[in-house]
């Protein structure tokens, strides 16, 4: 068995392993009102985190750039309620503008 098939099949394990935990310790309870406000919350925060990061992150400095324009192009085209597509076109397109314009 090579290395990469020993990694994943302990990582599969390891994710079936945290996943039955919640159902293993809470059982048919379910979670006090504030926690799981604060649960249902955590993916957008999640990736929000991650939008920043590989936006304006350069290793152990920050870079600000085309991509940024990018980010924030296409945050105005969710707030305005645009369909995914033209998100991402919006957002392409402006990353492309900066970077002709710089």
């Amino acid at each position: 068995m090579s290395d990469a098939v020993a990694v994943l099949i302990v990582m599969t394990l390891g994710t079936y392993a945290l996943k039955s935990v919640g159902p293993l310790v809470l059982g048919a309870r379910s979670l006090p009102v504030r926690v799981q406000a604060f649960v249902d919350l955590l993916p957008a925060a999640l990736l929000a985190a991650l939008t920043l990061v590989s936006t304006v992150g350069a290793g152990a400095s920050i870079s600000v750039d085309a991509r940024l324009v990018g980010v924030i192009a296409a945050g105005v085209a969710l707030w305005r309620r645009a369909p995914f597509v033209l998100v991402v076109l919006v957002a392409a397109a402006a990353t492309a503008l900066a970077r002709l314009v710089a």
